[in-house]
């Protein structure tokens, strides 16, 4: 086989296997894409879960950032329902402690709340991803877990965050 054709073979492989992944990411039904920019949205708070003492330190320890977009800040400044197109980002950090600080390190994982009635009507009209580490594509396989936990906060339209001035 001639240098040529296989440069063809390859260019032929090679958008085969991305149209395939960019079909099959399409395919699935409700399935949130990576947020970029999201760290120019609007900062909701940081949170630190340090020790064992918290519940929630094996699964959430670390440093915590949340980020709500253009469309849901307006709600949460108000404490009113969320139109469709909100996002929440919360993205958590590793951390390790160095002279007497605690600093972030590696990310574990970012997850994203996005607002679609239509595309999510069993779960409060929120749907859920979660990326891995700096991944881009999702890893969530089930929402049951994420939706059980935001349930206790069907009152505020399933958001833990508030507004703090």
């Amino acid at each position: 086989m001639t240098s040529r054709y296989r440069f063809i073979l390859l260019g032929v492989l090679g958008f085969a296997t991305g149209f395939s992944a960019l079909f099959g990411q399409a395919s699935k039904k409700g399935a949130i894409a990576y947020p970029t920019g999201y760290r120019h949205w609007t900062h909701v708070k940081s949170m630190l879960i340090y020790s064992k003492e918290n519940a929630l330190f094996e699964k959430f320890g670390g440093l915590h950032n949340v980020y709500v977009n253009d469309i849901g800040w307006p709600s949460l400044q108000k404490g009113r329902a969320y139109p469709d197109g909100s996002m929440f980002v919360f993205e958590l950090f590793d951390m390790r402690t160095f002279q007497g600080t605690i600093e972030a390190r590696g990310r574990k994982f970012l997850a994203v709340m996005k607002k679609n009635s239509k595309l999510y009507p069993g779960t409060g009209g929120w749907g859920f991803e979660v990326f891995q580490g700096y991944q881009a594509t999702g890893s969530l396989k089930d929402t049951k877990q994420c939706f059980d936990c935001h349930s206790s906060q069907k009152p505020r339209d399933y958001v833990y965050s508030d507004y703090v001035e």
